[in-house]
């Protein structure tokens, strides 16, 4: 090649990876205005009213008050606090049972939505006027809160109570990837047949549960999104609080979609440890492997899952019989993606599998995109 030529090549590739690096960028989550921030949209909403708030520890406002505290100075009159999987102050772990009681600073009910209680009962909701719902998602299928969205969307529905969702940014909203679950599978973990990585707010979500009739029998709740203000779909948010006990850090929800397969293995993924998903290791790997110097290079993220973190560790403990656990399906919400990691299948192999089934998402996606 031509000197001249090498030059002008060697300029137009530096443009193009200058271009992608501007893509995608790490911002606090205070560079968004959540939902709950926009009180003049809400607000009116609830006057007059007996209120029912689904909230937790990430339920923050932008002056870091929380949600509750702010609701009661403007004499807000909240009748219950349904709170998800992790409870009301985000300190359960995973899987942990949650139970109802009362909260000590407010003395307001508090009713899990976890465990055997997983919708509100009519029972639970009566002499609610309206639901107020504020939970920060990390936009992974398999990460419960946006079950239990569903769940209090349709329970609402049933009972003939609107819902507000007050949305928030999704640390993982830069892209869409991974198998779209089989209805065979559907579960706590996985409600929907969508993508594990799925590129929506939860108020985006909430729209399309909605729109495409997923709650129980086709039916529909009565639905307001309070939209974001200044988000940007482009970037990683750094979230001002844990949204549950094992994501204490940006680098830990960057990589948690991507590490979670590894839950439905036995390969660890630092739970327990001072860095929960962002190391993972296993007795016959030659090593602990440690990815917060991998997060740092968020700027060169492909914008999809890395499989070769599940695929190279299987391929170390290829004498594991027990390597896959019974959750592993479940997890994926696909009964075959097991099978051709045993096989040894490529990982542009086992991408290029799931590419219709994204195609297919990607377009429902389309109509309910806010920002």
């Amino acid at each position: 090649m031509p000197r001249k030529f090498l030059v002008l090549f060697t300029i137009i590739v530096s443009i193009i990876l200058n271009i992608n690096a501007q893509e995608l960028k790490l911002l606090d989550a205070k560079d968004a205005v959540p939902g709950a921030s926009s009180m003049d949209k809400y607000l009116p909403m609830l006057q007059n009213k007996t209120v029912g708030v689904v909230a937790n520890q990430s339920s923050i406002m932008d002056n870091g008050t929380h949600l509750i505290d702010t609701l009661l100075s403007y004499e807000v009159n909240i009748f219950k606090i349904f709170t998800p999987e992790h409870g009301f102050r985000g300190t359960a772990e995973a899987g942990a049972y949650v139970a109802s009681g009362v909260d000590e600073k407010t003395g307001i009910t508090i009713v899990s939505l976890y465990g055997k209680n997983k919708k509100p009962t009519a029972e639970q909701l009566q002499g609610i006027d309206i639901l107020l719902f504020d939970l920060q998602d990390v936009g992974c299928r398999f990460y419960t809160y946006i079950s239990t969205l569903t769940y209090v969307m349709e329970a609402a529905a049933e009972n003939n109570i609107p819902v507000i969702v007050l949305d928030r940014p999704n640390p993982n909203g830069f892209y869409v990837d991974g198998p779209v679950l089989e209805p065979a599978n559907k579960s706590f973990v996985g409600m929907h047949c969508v993508p594990i990585v799925y590129g929506l707010t939860i108020g985006e979500y909430a729209l399309m549960v909605n729109g495409e009739r997923w709650l129980n029998d086709g039916i529909q709740c009565d639905l307001t999104v309070i939209p974001l203000g200044n988000y940007d779909r482009n970037a990683i948010y750094k979230l001002p609080v844990k949204p549950s006990p094992n994501l204490p850090n940006w680098e830990s929800v960057y990589l948690y979609p991507s590490l979670c397969l590894f839950e439905g293995t036995d390969v660890s993924v630092g739970r327990g440890t001072k860095y929960p998903f962002q190391i993972y290791a296993h007795p016959q790997l030659n090593d602990t492997v440690n990815l917060v110097e991998y997060a740092h290079r968020y700027r060169n993220n492909e914008k999809k899952l890395n499989l070769s973190w599940i695929l190279d560790s299987r391929e170390q403990a290829k004498n594991d019989e027990k390597f896959f656990n019974n959750y592993f399906i479940k997890l994926v919400g696909v009964s075959d993606l097991q099978q051709k990691i045993n096989s040894g299948m490529s990982e542009d192999e086992i991408r290029s599998s799931w590419q219709t089934g994204i195609d297919n998402y990607l377009k429902i996606r389309e109509k309910y995109l806010i920002y």
